[in-house]
Order: C-alpha cells, then structure tokens, then sequence
C-alpha cells in the first residue's frame, strides 16, 4: 500500500477548531485499509471539559463507531504534538502509529515534557513520525495565540 499522509484532514479540523475559538489542533484516527473513520478538532471550551482534546475525541468516536477499545493497526493524524493525557489514551488504545505536524515543547508529552512512550510503565509504544506538516501546523497556532493577545485589552 501507497503512504498517503491524512495530515491535511486534522489540520482542516484544527482550523474549523480555532472558528469555533477553541486552539486549533485536529486528529483524524485512519483504519488499517487507510479509510478515516474518526476526525475531530479541540472542543475543551465548547464542552467545558478539560479532556475534550481532539486526540480524545477522535480516538472515542472511532472506538465508539467499531464498538472496540483498542485500535489495533490504526494511525492517529494529529496536528500538534501529543500531551501527555492524550499520549497515554494513544498508548491505551493500542494505536499503531502517530503521525504529529508541531513540536509542543511547553505541554508536549512524546518528545518533549513527561515523553510517555519512554516511561518503562508505557505498556504499548506506537510508531512516532514527527514533523508532518509542521510549519502549517505551527502557522494555524502562532496566528490564533496572535489574535488573542491582539484581543486583550
């Protein structure tokens, strides 16, 4: 089978996230046959719920919708670098790979912060490719925080 990144759909998520003012990060969970079965966007501020990451949502529809609660063979597109709340839902839903556009290194929890995925008490490590789309990623994040302050009084 072709690599055919699905980066393009999270980062629409993220921008249709950051319209309806929450931070634009988006992830779309992708079957093994490479069909997108889940896709969300940040609903924290909507749903006013803390765990409302779109990580998290992504990865419950997609559970939800195969009536599992793991994903074995399944890739996760995520726009922003995994925290670790949501990089321990990846490691519990057993997700194959994850593919990542920006760096956090504030609140990141993969490459930066607590790097769940190396903890010896991770029980299931996913392939990781970073970087995918980065610079857009980063673009959607920098202008939203941009305008916020721009906001303030």
């Amino acid at each position: 089978m072709v690599f055919r990144s699905n980066m393009s759909l999270a980062l629409e998520e993220a921008r249709q996230a950051a319209a309806r003012g929450e931070v634009p990060v988006g992830a779309v969970v992708v079957a093994p046959d490479g069909t997108v079965i889940a896709a969300a966007g940040n609903r924290t501020r909507e749903l006013n719920d803390p765990t409302a990451h779109a990580e998290m949502l992504a990865i419950r529809e997609a559970c939800a919708l195969l009536g599992v609660e793991r994903l074995i063979g399944h890739d996760l597109y995520v726009t922003l670098e995994p925290c670790p709340m949501c990089a321990g839902a990846i490691s519990n839903a057993r997700l194959r790979r994850v593919y990542y556009g920006a760096e956090d290194r504030k609140s990141g929890g993969v490459a930066h912060g607590a790097r769940v995925f190396s903890h010896p008490q991770c029980h299931h490590v996913p392939e990781v490719y970073d970087g995918v789309s980065a610079a857009e990623a980063e673009r959607l994040l920098v202008d939203f925080f941009a305008a916020r302050r721009d906001d303030e009084p």
